[in-house]
């Protein structure tokens, strides 16, 4: 594998959820080591976080265009950096590190604005680095091996997709006591439009798509804030129609007592359906039309191939959230060695990428307009194009 890939990071220095979860996911498969980083808004902050993290103060930057600058001419400057800031904050960071030719690992969704999704588009394809963007779930094995059992026709010609993301967590007005992680999801300015939609539900949509491999056609989408004086939405319903005749549907909520995490897919075919839960990801729920309910299961009986390349222990054991986070970044790594070296990428590697993070900022604003409208259906192709 040669040495590790040099990885940088702006964002996620003290108490910074998100920013401890990269670096975790970055090392287990042993494929980076972090060197630098721009891990608050002040000097002093950043520095004292570099401290935290082993990091050389020298490396240590107040300023993410200063890192940017300074690492592109380095002899032994980063090869990567990782983005875990809030959203607004996405597109004017991976500008400076893309147009440097530093490979972006950038926190979903893409942008706070669909403007800025667009122009970053622009970016990153006048740039030789890669773009990914870690929409974590699409990394768990079990995902992988739904998608390859749908691509493979097993299912036969999808008819109905179904998905739902709920959580409990903003059921009251978190956002007003401090909290910071509520403070800048429910703030519109470092957000963007969606609330719910572009935190959880941007997940659910990418997930649908990624193992259903369909195109969104048109949507209507009813959003709320049940929450008094919450400016983005808490809750949504979204009703989809995707090319080639198949329906979908997508509830996300943050408003929902009793629910943590509770991300559900489930597919139906003309030939069966598929149903996967992420609070239980190793199992995988398959039923051939007439007949039994089937439970595959992580490196089980019934596994294929490309489950099991991206699962590292054996059946039985658990492997989850921090493990889907790495499968994308040993994903990366395989594609930054490959681009490194001039060799084209395998084939079996797969992760989000720009186009995936333009159509997630496109389905929010789609959704928002949709629902201003009283729930009108809007032509997602409207919103994509660039």
């Amino acid at each position: 594998m040669g040495h590790r890939i040099r990885l940088g990071m702006v964002g996620g220095g003290r108490d910074a959820f998100i920013g401890g979860v990269h670096r975790i996911a970055s090392r287990i498969d042993d494929r980076y080591e972090l060197v630098a980083g721009a891990f608050s808004s002040t000097p002093e902050k950043s520095k004292a976080s570099a401290a935290d993290l082993g990091i050389a103060q020298d490396r240590a930057y107040g300023d993410f265009t200063e890192m940017a600058k300074r690492e592109a001419r380095l002899k032994n400057g980063i090869e990567a950096v990782a983005i875990v800031t809030p959203n607004h904050m996405h597109y004017r960071v991976a500008r400076e590190f893309l147009k440097r030719g530093i490979h972006v690992i950038c926190d979903k969704p893409l942008t706070s604005t669909l403007a800025d999704a667009k122009k970053l588009a622009k970016v990153a394809a006048s740039s030789d680095a890669l773009f990914v963007l870690t929409h974590n779930y699409t990394g768990y094995p079990m995902i992988r091996q739904a998608r390859d059992m749908v691509a493979k026709g097993e299912i036969g010609d999808i008819r109905l997709v179904q998905v739902e993301y709920a959580q409990d967590w903003l059921s009251e007005n978190l956002e007003e006591t401090g909290q910071k992680q509520a403070g800048w999801r429910t703030d519109p300015e470092r957000s963007g439009a969606g609330g719910s939609t572009g935190d959880i539900g941007t997940h659910a949509f990418n997930l649908a798509s990624f193992v259903s491999g369909l195109n969104l056609e048109q949507l209507c989408a009813d959003l709320d804030s049940f929450v008094d004086g919450r400016r983005v939405d808490d809750n949504g319903h979204v009703l989809m129609r995707y090319e080639g005749g198949a329906k979908g549907m997508l509830w996300c909520s943050q408003v929902a007592p009793g629910n943590e995490n509770a991300l559900k897919l489930r597919i139906y075919g003309s030939k069966g359906g598929l149903e996967w839960a992420q609070e239980d990801p190793n199992y995988l729920w398959y039923t051939p039309l007439g007949e039994p309910k089937r439970l595959l299961t992580r490196n089980g009986a019934g596994a294929t191939a490309a489950g099991q390349r991206v699962s590292r222990i054996p059946g039985g054991h658990p492997e989850g959230y921090l493990e889907g986070f790495a499968n994308i970044y040993s994903e990366a790594a395989e594609a930054i060695r490959a681009k490194q070296a001039g060799e084209p990428v395998s084939g079996e590697v797969a992760f989000p990428g720009i186009e995936d993070g333009l159509r997630g900022v496109a389905f929010v604003a789609a959704c928002v307009d949709s629902s201003k409208r009283g729930g009108n259906w809007v032509s997602f192709g409207n919103y994509v194009k660039t």
